[in-house]
């Protein structure tokens, strides 16, 4: 299926891009959210027609989440969870946890934007993790575990 794509798609291409791509993923998901058009003589002169349209909208979300990004960078969160002696944890700290807390404290971050590439955190401690705001906008933060009685 060949598709024009409305917005930066990962791994697949940019604004305007004409791509071929199976037709479960078109018909499915790009095409229902938004991010892309089947590929008609038609569609291809409605997205001429808007192409300067899109990309300033385009521009203003990439401007938003960097603005989100530079508040957010080398940010220091705490998350407490119950923990042993050991300094293992009973459960587990996931990006759900990190979402609430970093909302807690005025960010807007959204459950899905948080990126934990080790898995759950299961130890007390400082960790890594990553919040990818944008395709082009990533943000390491460190999230500190700390262990409640």
């Amino acid at each position: 299926m060949q598709i024009i794509l409305l917005e930066k798609v990962g791994n697949l291409g940019g604004l305007g891009d004409v791509v071929k791509v199976k037709d479960g993923f078109g018909r499915n998901f790009l095409i229902p959210q938004g991010k892309a058009k089947r590929a008609t003589e038609a569609n291809k002169a409605e997205f001429a027609a808007k192409r300067v349209e899109l990309e300033k909208q385009q521009a203003a979300i990439l401007a938003a989440a960097q603005a989100r990004g530079e508040k957010l960078a080398a940010f220091v969160v705490k998350v407490a969870q119950k923990a042993g002696v050991d300094g293992r944890l009973f459960g587990s700290v996931t990006n759900g946890d990190v979402a609430e807390a970093l909302v807690a404290q005025g960010f807007e971050v959204v459950k899905a934007e948080i990126r934990m590439p080790n898995g759950p955190l299961k130890t007390i401690g400082d960790h890594t993790v990553t919040v990818a705001m944008h395709h082009d906008v990533i943000v390491d933060i460190t999230v500190t575990v700390v262990g409640e009685a």
